[in-house]
């Protein structure tokens, strides 16, 4: 989907840059013309930029708000955790509220744990806490 909408917004700078060809050819002084043709692609390259790009704060949440994605996300839990049962919500160091999304229950003691929240299929996210195997599905509520 993002790779049609890139496109048709780099046809739609080609359609102006089409004008701008135009005009750039029926100058007559070499230099002149070259400088317009060398002028021209900035428009198509300024369209691409234009792009919003992925944050992390968004992460979990960018459904609502935004068409940009990450993969994944990285921080930790401050302080000491104890682990998960069905419903557990972990505040992570970035500000963010990640609840279990399954029945897993998991016991860990650790202190400052890094954690990675990874996008699965069909809009499901992962967390993967430093010192535990395996995954646990979570949704973000904050």
């Amino acid at each position: 989907m993002r790779a049609w909408f890139l496109l048709l917004l780099i046809s739609g700078a080609a359609l102006a840059d089409d004008a701008a060809l135009l005009r750039c050819r029926d100058i007559a002084d070499a230099s002149k013309r070259l400088a317009c043709y060398d002028a021209v692609p900035v428009g198509a390259a300024r369209a691409v930029q234009s792009q919003p790009q992925p944050s992390p704060e968004q992460f979990g949440i960018e459904r609502r708000t935004s068409k940009t994605e990450l993969d994944a996300i990285e921080s930790h839990i401050p302080g000491h955790f104890e682990g998960w049962d069905a419903r557990t919500r972990i505040k992570l160091a970035n500000g963010q509220v990640w609840q279990i999304a399954d029945d897993s229950s998991r016991y860990l003691y650790v202190d400052n744990p890094k954690v990675t929240i990874r996008r699965g299929a069909l809009g499901a996210f992962y967390l993967d806490v430093e010192g535990s195997r395996g995954s646990v599905r979570v949704r973000r509520v904050q």
